[in-house]
């Protein structure tokens, strides 16, 4: 078994063909973790399986943005 879902097994869960799409469908989903690979969409099993059994459904912090507001000049 591969340590990332293949390029049909993604199709099947997303219903897409479209790397752009099914990228779009599994983020919705709550598959933060997808990501754009070379050659289309990148999921990785352990949390495909983590999601699907609701153990990882949790979306990652915001980053955090520098405060630059005191570089502005006056």
């Amino acid at each position: 078994m591969s340590i990332v879902l293949t390029t049909d097994e993604i199709e099947a869960l997303t219903g897409y063909k479209l790397a752009t799409m099914q990228l779009e469908r599994l983020r919705r989903d709550g598959f933060y973790r997808a990501r754009m690979g070379r050659h289309g969409v990148v999921l990785e099993r352990t949390h495909y399986e983590a999601v699907t059994r609701g153990q990882d459904a949790e979306t990652p912090a915001p980053r955090k943005v520098a405060n630059l507001s005191h570089l502005r000049p006056a």
